[in-house]
């Protein structure tokens, strides 16, 4: 699938860093909404990624202001991307809401839930 048939999100370090985008993606995709079954990459739950000083510095979001995993889910995103690109990471929680045209791949949500 190119990116033009998903919803793949362009990050700042498409431009900038463009050697950390695949590993980030990679890291990333291990850590899943326990409640969902699916990665934060496919939820399109990292809005933006941004290197500041050789710290980055990621934009997330969550499925829902008041998630039970909230904590855990930001605090696993950090480490996997830490891990991912041997570099500091801090993570900044937006309060944007999040919907399902955030996806990926919105035909992931044929979960029978939705019509």
């Amino acid at each position: 699938m190119s990116e033009n048939e998903n919803n793949q999100i362009i990050w700042n370090i498409h431009e900038t860093h463009p050697d950390l985008v695949e590993p980030l993606r990679e890291g990333l995709a291990q850590v899943i909404d326990p409640e969902i079954g699916m990665s934060i990459i496919q939820l399109g739950l990292i809005r933006q990624v941004d290197v500041e000083d050789g710290v980055v510095k990621l934009h997330m979001i969550l499925t829902t202001p008041f998630c039970p995993y909230g904590p855990a889910m930001i605090e696993a995103t950090r480490q996997k991307a830490q891990e991912a690109l041997n570099k500091p990471v801090t993570v900044d929680l937006g309060m944007e809401p999040w919907d399902f045209s955030m996806m990926e791949d919105a035909s992931a949500l044929d979960w029978g839930m939705y019509t």
